[in-house]
């Protein structure tokens, strides 16, 4: 007959075991999620656009942003971080890129969203010749790391 010690670690390790295999079909489940995120930002008018004395192009947009971005979360996914942001080439540079607007995204349930805003930011170019190639909006969840 077994001991009483003897039936409590088998219970324990069973229970553990279970556990484990839990939790890595769990973690495994997160790799089969493929999102499939919208966005569609249009730019409704130019506010402003000024020339610095310093010689700078200062720009204030107005736009819509709508954006369904219900697909990034999983169970794994606390919040996310969105920005608008617009990209130009220069001489001097490659790609430039000025963040316009941004937001953190806190639940699933506020993912699918419209918003009329001008940009938060103020879009200035430095070298005087700004023209934005395109206004793009970016999502990001939180790295693996810090989840």
């Amino acid at each position: 007959m077994h001991s009483f010690g003897y039936r409590l670690n088998g219970l324990l390790t069973f229970a553990v075991t279970i556990l484990a295999l839990m939790c890595a079909i769990t973690s495994l489940s997160d790799n089969f999620n493929t999102p499939s995120p919208s966005a569609e930002i249009k730019i409704m008018n130019i506010n402003w656009f000024q020339k610095q004395p310093q010689g700078h192009d200062e720009v204030s947009l107005t736009m819509n942003v709508s954006a369904d971005l219900q697909s990034l979360f999983t169970w794994n996914t606390k919040q996310v971080f969105v920005f608008v942001a617009a990209e130009y080439e220069t001489r001097k540079n490659s790609l430039n890129q000025v963040s316009l607007w941004d937001a953190i995204i806190p639940a699933k349930e506020h993912a699918k969203f419209w918003i009329h805003t001008s940009n938060k930011y103020r879009f200035v170019d430095q070298t005087g010749k700004m023209f934005a190639d395109k206004i793009v909006l970016t999502g990001y969840s939180l790295p693996e790391e810090y989840r």
